[in-house]
């Protein structure tokens, strides 16, 4: 067995079995290790991989007492990990082409990258997952984010985790287990320093279900921006420009409070609202599908949401440091 295979779940009962059956070929033809590593769920995910299970050697189904991604596929290294070469990550929540594993084993021996990345391309099937999909695959709702846009192939500081090898994986101590989210960029930023280079891969992608209601999208996304702040404050890097821009737009906002003092704090709410509705517009327009015009709101929303978490975690961590500060007086 050279290659293990993690899926860290919870509650992915509508998705976990169109998963396991797009690994089965590559895991029984490479003789692959698929762990599935459960973080609590309360629906019928865990059933579903015990009944697959009992008829295939190759799979096995874990508990996660860490709850979060991070921390399932360090203890699924940590378990089975000790004679694998690669390591690849598949999320439970996304659809998988037949050839993926293979894909990416083959990028990473051509290019003799660590780590090797994708694209991920949002696809929905409600009504909803169809307009949410549509705002994280624009320009608009993704900030022309690397791994969110199809790509001829590049080196990246940062995509969407797919293959590492694992002696890299370990050499960095794998993930910070205390990131509930963001732990990927985290992660990759050790690997850069480490020295080891990362391949966003043109070869292959992955559909991505997004979350099924705006409240979802929008607690997703402001858990994004914590994670994207404590990820620079742990070491001490600035944001990038489009982090700056969506960082600043909770605090344009709130201007607006100000507005019965000057009508100029209006300004920015009101350049945030056309901007949605232009980009609303634009969307529907390429796309061809006058539901989606109700993507560049959503989109608007996503980015407040994170601009709310990355300022939450940022103005918290602050506090902390000067209670800390005024108890060490």
């Amino acid at each position: 067995m050279n290659t293990l295979i993690v899926i860290p779940t919870l509650n992915e009962a509508r998705h976990i079995a169109q998963v396991l059956s797009a690994i089965e070929p590559f895991a029984v033809s490479q003789d692959a290790c698929v762990v599935v590593a459960d973080g609590g769920s309360t629906d019928a995910t865990c059933s579903i991989v015990r009944e697959t299970a009992a008829d295939a050697p190759w799979l096995h189904l874990v508990d996660n007492p860490g709850r979060y991604q991070s921390a399932a596929v360090n203890l699924a290294v940590e378990t089975f990990g000790d004679t694998a070469e690669w390591l690849i990550r598949m999320d439970a929540h996304s659809s998988y082409p037949p050839d993926f594993c293979a894909t990416l084993i083959r990028e990473a021996e051509t290019t003799d990258a660590a780590s090797v990345v994708v694209t991920m391309y949002a696809k929905g099937n409600s009504t909803f997952q169809q307009i949410a999909a549509a705002a994280q695959n624009s320009r608009f709702g993704n900030g022309a984010s690397a791994h969110r846009n199809r790509t001829e192939g590049a080196w990246v500081d940062h995509g969407h985790h797919a293959l590492m090898r694992l002696d890299a994986f370990r050499a960095i101590g794998g993930y910070d287990p205390s990131f509930t989210h963001n732990e990927d960029a985290e992660f990759d930023y050790r690997l850069a320093l480490a020295g080891y280079r990362i391949w966003l891969s043109a070869r292959t992608e992955i559909e991505y279900f997004p979350r099924n209601s705006l409240r979802g999208v929008m607690r997703q996304y402001f858990l994004f921006g914590r994670g994207r702040a404590r990820n620079l404050a742990k070491h001490q890097a600035r944001p990038a420009r489009r982090q700056k821009i969506v960082a600043a737009l909770a605090p344009a906002l709130a201007l607006a409070l100000l507005s019965p003092l000057n009508w100029i704090f209006d300004v920015p709410l009101l350049a945030w609202v056309a901007a949605c509705v232009v980009a609303g517009l634009m969307i529907a327009r390429d796309l061809r599908q006058p539901r989606c015009v109700f993507a560049g709101p959503v989109a608007g929303l996503m980015q407040l949401a994170w601009s709310a978490g990355y300022w939450v975690q940022t103005l918290c961590a602050r506090l902390a440091g000067a209670f800390r500060l005024r108890g060490e007086i």
